[in-house]
C-alpha cells in the first residue's frame, strides 16, 4: 500500500495509508528501509510526561536527563538519526550521568 506523509498537528510528519492502493507482491525476502521516524511517543514517553523538543526527539539537559528526574535519553532518541559512533559516545555519557545521579558522584570518564 502507498503511504503519504502528513503533519500530525504538532509539526511532526507521520505516515498515513492511502486507501485503495493495496498490492500483493510475490517475494522470497522483504526488507523494509524506512529510516528513523523519531521516538515512539505513545506509551512510556507520554505516560511519564517526557518533553519532546522541536525536532521531535526527547529533550535532555547537558547531563542527558529528561524533564523527568531519573529518566535519561541519548543517541537517536535524543539526537535524532545519526551515526552509530554518536550513539555509542552518548550512551557512555549517559552512563556517566546515570552513575552520578544514582551514586552522588562518578569515576566514569
Amino acid at each position: 500500500m502507498h503511504v503519504e506523509f502528513v503533519d500530525d498537528g504538532t509539526g511532526r510528519r507521520t505516515m498515513k495509508e492511502v486507501s485503495g492502493t493495496e498490492v500483493t507482491l510475490k517475494a522470497d525476502l522483504v526488507l523494509l528501509a524506512m529510516g528513523f521516524l523519531g521516538p515512539e511517543r505513545k506509551g512510556m514517553l507520554d505516560q511519564l510526561g517526557v518533553t519532546i523538543n522541536e525536532r521531535g526527539n526527547v529533550a535532555t539537559d547537558a547531563e542527558k536527563m529528561t524533564n523527568v528526574p531519573g529518566i535519561f535519553a541519548a543517541g537517536d532518541m535524543a539526537r535524532g538519526q545519526s551515526l552509530v559512533v554518536w550513539a555509542i559516545r552518548e550512551g557512555r555519557q549517559a552512563a556517566k550521568y546515570i552513575d552520578k545521579y544514582l551514586m552522588g558522584s562518578t569515576d566514569l570518564p
